[in-house]
């Protein structure tokens, strides 16, 4: 199955991107998820389900620690790869 997960975390910063930011943007880039797209105001990933439920464990996890003080996230199936 395929999953793409959307996510933002809070609080903003116009002026320069939180450290929670740049962790979660870290996490996502580093997982083995392809169709990655990161922006200042939402970013995007599409993989394989252990993928992305292992990056989005990792990204809540470190993205709180880091400061974040509300993380919004969607997850979707977008198909069926058969890939795990």
């Amino acid at each position: 199955m395929r999953l793409r997960v959307e996510f933002t975390t809070e609080p903003f910063d116009l002026d320069e991107a939180p450290a929670h930011a740049l962790v979660a943007r870290e996490v996502i880039e580093g997982a083995q998820l392809d169709a990655v797209d990161v922006g200042p105001f939402g970013n995007t990933a599409e993989g394989g389900s252990d993928a992305v439920l292992t990056a989005v464990d990792a990204l809540l996890r470190r993205a709180l620690e880091a400061g974040a003080t509300r993380i919004s996230l969607q997850v979707n199936v977008v198909g069926d790869g058969g890939d795990k």
